[in-house]
């Protein structure tokens, strides 16, 4: 019985046109690849705009405050100002060299443009650490600490959004978090907890303490420019009346949700399982008590669960992407 089928699939088979070769038919738009070069050449321009500019913050901060009245700071870039002030080893060599470690370890850990950045970055701060004269801008220690701090932070920042890093204390974080039970957050609190007892035994308490200042002062300014002003709050919120909350926070708020099926459980008041739409949605945190009145206005048995979101892409809220 199979034989008559197989000479009718033949016959089938033989009337068919040829079929064009495949790099034919995948093939994308005429001006597809343009584009897109296009895009990605101006993705890297903005990358550089970011570097040139925290090569600049950070230069500024380095030789404007910190260096001149002996402050240091965290990470990779305390223990050069560490190394110089107690040997006399000039900044901008140490900081190619303690960081070179870390950029290879970034380039086998993350990638290779990655890697690329960072080294032109941290060779571009030991350049400009060279080859220009920052004035000292002030002789109070208060104001060291803070400012010195802001300019630093802020370019390690800038540095971040293009792509690339100033200070390889992260990558080492990272990699360690790896192969430990250890935090991210905890790895780089020890190595720093470490420089600063290193600090105040070797220069002085006075001078350690003020370098945490410094330190805090930085790492604010890091998660002001990598973060925004703006702090987001992802809302999932179940309700009966799923759909009338989806439309308020379309038509009222502006912003974009998601629909997805779920079921309610037991309760305290021994509800059946049911069928129920979920709804999430993506705020500000200033929207964050528009929304929950909204929402109590529709339904005040409404169930909601809120968690900071650290970052989003696409859709109707848009953060600035990191590279």
């Amino acid at each position: 019985m199979l034989i008559p089928q197989l000479i009718m699939l033949d016959k089938l088979r033989k009337q068919r046109p040829p079929s064009e070769p495949m790099r034919h038919r995948v093939r994308p738009p005429q001006g597809f690849a343009t584009l897109r070069n296009r895009r990605w050449w101006r993705r890297q321009l903005g990358s550089v705009a970011f570097l040139v500019a925290g090569i600049f913050s950070a230069a500024l901060g380095l030789k404007g405050f910190l260096l001149p009245n002996g402050f240091i700071d965290g990470g990779v870039t305390g223990i050069s100002l560490l190394v110089a002030r107690v040997f006399g080893v000039p900044l901008p060599l140490l900081i190619v060299v303690i960081n070179i470690p870390f950029v290879i370890l970034g380039y086998f850990q993350i990638d290779r443009l990655f890697a690329l950045k960072s080294l032109l970055a941290i060779l571009g701060l030991a350049l400009v650490l060279v080859v220009i004269t920052f004035p000292m801008l002030t002789q109070d220690k208060l104001l060291i600490s803070v400012f010195g701090g802001f300019f630093l932070g802020a370019g390690i920042g800038l540095a971040m959004r293009g792509g690339g890093v100033l200070d390889g204390t992260e990558i080492l974080a990272v990699y360690l978090s790896k192969k430990t039970s250890l935090t991210i957050g905890d790895i780089i609190l020890l190595l720093n907890i470490l420089i600063f007892v290193v600090a105040a035994a070797v220069l002085s308490v006075e001078t350690a303490l003020y370098s945490i200042l410094t330190y805090l002062s930085a790492s604010k300014t890091i998660d002001f420019i990598i973060d925004g002003i703006e702090e987001y709050t992802g809302v999932t919120i179940v309700s009966g009346r799923s759909d009338a909350i989806r439309r308020m926070i379309t038509e009222k708020l502006g912003r974009g949700a998601t629909v997805y099926s779920g079921k309610r459980g037991y309760g305290v008041r021994g509800e059946s399982p049911q069928e129920v739409d979920i709804v999430f949605t993506v705020i500000t945190r200033l929207e964050l008590g528009r929304l929950t009145d909204e929402v109590e206005k529709i339904d005040r048995s409404a169930f909601l669960v809120m968690h900071s979101v650290k970052e989003t892409k696409g859709g109707v809220v848009k953060r600035r992407p990191l590279h």
